[in-house]
């Protein structure tokens, strides 16, 4: 009896029961983390980590990861000059001639007037997949297919600027999902990469390479990450 107990509440608990509980990656000394440019700066301030940068660049997560959800917040700067972010997920570190440098799938943070926070881009390849750009879309045999449409005003409109924003994404086998705020903004299919790294972007700072001004600083707070 006691077996057959034990058995029903394994039943019961069905596939969360396999599925690991949500790790935090963040933490004062970044130990989960590696910066593989020659640029960029990380700090942990308050639960936060702020990046800031000269030129385009990505804090790297040492782990890979294959299928998983991942949850962060985001709170982009006041600020005049341009700003713009990421997070790369199932990433590759490739050698080039500049050195390494990340490139993979990406989850657009882009508070300009294109509204395309929670897009697919697709870093240092094909560009961007979901929407499509006139000139700057490549998809190839790797991406098998688009479930939402058209991007929609309800998509555009789902990140908040100068607020907090959640992002959250599902990676399950080539099923891809991107939230913003609890809103779809993605879903697709696309074989390209299986497993990798996640990294976290800033797209660089003019002021900030002329001067060491810090006005463009990105913030991501609340960072897990939870296998599936």
């Amino acid at each position: 009896m006691k077996i057959r107990k034990s058995f029903i509440v394994l039943l019961l608990l069905g596939p969360s029961f396999q599925c690991l509980s949500e790790q935090p990656l963040i933490d004062n000394t970044l130990s989960q983390f590696e910066n593989v440019y020659a640029d960029g700066r990380a700090q942990v301030l308050n639960d936060e980590l702020h990046l800031i940068s000269e030129k385009n660049w990505f804090l790297s997560t040492k782990a890979e990861y294959s299928d998983f959800v991942l949850q962060a917040k985001v709170k982009m700067p006041d600020t005049t000059e341009f700003s713009n972010s990421g997070i790369i997920f199932r990433g590759q570190i490739v050698d080039t001639e500049k050195g390494k440098q990340v490139i993979g799938y990406q989850a657009e943070i882009d508070p300009s007037n294109r509204q395309w926070t929670g897009a697919f881009f697709d870093q240092g390849r094909r560009k961007w997949l979901y929407p499509t750009h006139p000139t700057r879309s490549h998809r190839d045999h790797d991406f098998k297919e688009n479930y939402l449409g058209e991007w929609s005003p309800a998509q555009s409109k789902a990140y908040k600027h100068l607020e907090w924003n959640s992002i959250k994404i599902v990676c399950q086998g080539s099923d891809i999902k991107i939230y913003v705020n609890d809103i779809l903004t993605t879903h697709v299919k696309d074989t390209k990469d299986s497993q990798g790294i996640i990294a976290f972007q800033h797209h660089g700072s003019k002021a900030f390479k002329a001067s060491g001004d810090t006005a463009n600083i990105v913030r991501f707070k609340d960072i897990t990450v939870q296998a599936l």
